[in-house]
């Protein structure tokens, strides 16, 4: 085909494109499965079987072992598999472990924000808050390390990452939380920074909601296990007995009964990503995501990135302003795209700026990235014609 038969890509074409994404999943969480995924390939031995059975821990010790592989995390980290997904996992970092110093939390979109919101009104503390619009980053430089600080890694509701944790004292006196839900497998995260990190299977893994990951490092464990909050935990937030860790959670003895369906689609989703190449594998694989809608933006005047610093800029959940949208005229944009099964989810988030959001993790194929700029087009002119 020559150049000449190529529409411009900066006018919106009115011609509903002949090829479609084929998998046109770009929903920001529950996120694409991994390419080849089915039912019908997961395991399913530990199925109607107790998950403290034999095979119940044998699973569940091994999708850790697995997690714990693939994000090459040092033997000094914890992992363990809690309930509630992200927001559980968080909330039990914070029921247990807050109060013992100061708090710092860093703000910049709606689930930092939620932080902020248990931290004031259900632990009645008083904490520090360093806060940024959509799009924008707190001055990192700021930031008191004399306190305990909680702050989103990757912000999935405004595309605005940390972009390295140079900003995290090695000399910290507090403890470093990080809600890195879309951030890890996406991201080479500087595990000697993080004493606490929370995330989900449903993000860069693709895999089911309803079950968080704790990652605890050793000095999260000294404050578990020398600190007693003031108020009363719930038994599912219990990390600790008898003054020690409970070391069980962090072998595959959960807390609860988990859903061990859940775990064997995480277990599949685990074993694809270490068939691509591992962490490097797929962080390249959302890099490449990332770069082939920032080429679709580059190429149109009327697509922009909320998070204007490339620096500070997600490679996952990629926020992006529409000229003249608003919220009814988002609605009616990706509406036209859900019902042509061109692109699904792609509104964004509810309380951030009108625009889009798509996401670009590693189980997202970049040819669907590619092949998502011409619908954008045909969707942005029938919205603007009606």
């Amino acid at each position: 085909m020559s150049d000449s038969a190529v529409p411009d890509a900066t006018t919106a074409s009115t011609a509903k494109p002949a090829t479609k994404p084929a998998r046109p999943y770009f929903s920001s969480g529950p996120c694409a499965k991994p390419p080849g995924w089915d039912a019908s390939k997961l395991a399913s031995e530990s199925l109607g079987r107790s998950h403290r059975s034999k095979i119940g821990k044998t699973r569940l010790q091994y999708a850790i072992d697995l997690m714990r592989e693939l994000l090459n995390l040092p033997d000094t980290h914890r992992i363990g598999i809690v309930p509630g997904s992200d927001t559980g996992a968080f909330e039990m970092a914070m029921w247990t472990m807050l109060g013992a110093k100061p708090v710092t939390t860093l703000a910049w979109e709606s689930f930092g924000e939620g932080w902020v919101t248990d931290a004031v009104k259900q632990l009645k503390l008083d904490p520090t808050v360093l806060r940024a619009d959509y799009g924008q980053l707190p001055d990192l430089t700021q930031v008191d390390w004399s306190n305990d600080v909680l702050f989103t890694w990757n912000g999935t509701t405004s595309g605005v990452r940390v972009p390295h944790g140079d900003w995290i004292p090695d000399d910290r006196e507090g403890l470093s939380f990080a809600d890195a839900t879309s951030a890890v497998f996406a991201y080479d995260l500087p595990w000697d920074k993080i004493d606490v990190a929370t995330f989900s299977w449903q993000k860069v893994l693709g895999g089911e909601g309803g079950h968080g990951v704790l990652i605890l490092g050793p000095r999260a464990v000294e404050r578990l296990e020398n600190y007693t909050p003031a108020w009363p935990l719930p038994k599912v937030f219990r990390l600790v007995s008898k003054g020690k860790l409970a070391e069980g959670v962090f072998k595959g003895e959960t807390i609860n009964t988990p859903s061990m369906l859940a775990v064997e689609d995480a277990i599949f989703a685990l074993e694809w990503g270490k068939s691509v190449g591992g962490a490097e594998g797929l962080i390249a694989r959302s890099d490449a995501n990332a770069a082939a809608l920032q080429k679709i933006v580059a190429e149109r005047d009327w697509l922009g990135n909320l998070a204007q610093d490339e620096a500070n800029r997600s490679t996952t959940s990629v926020c992006l302003t529409v000229e003249g949208a608003d919220e009814a005229f988002i609605k009616t944009f990706a509406s036209l795209l859900d019902k042509e099964g061109a692109a699904y989810d792609v509104a964004g988030y509810r309380d951030a700026p009108a625009g889009l959001r798509i996401w670009c993790g590693a189980t997202v194929e970049t040819a669907d990235i590619e092949a998502l700029g011409p619908w954008l087009d045909w969707a942005y002119a029938e919205a603007k014609a009606a």
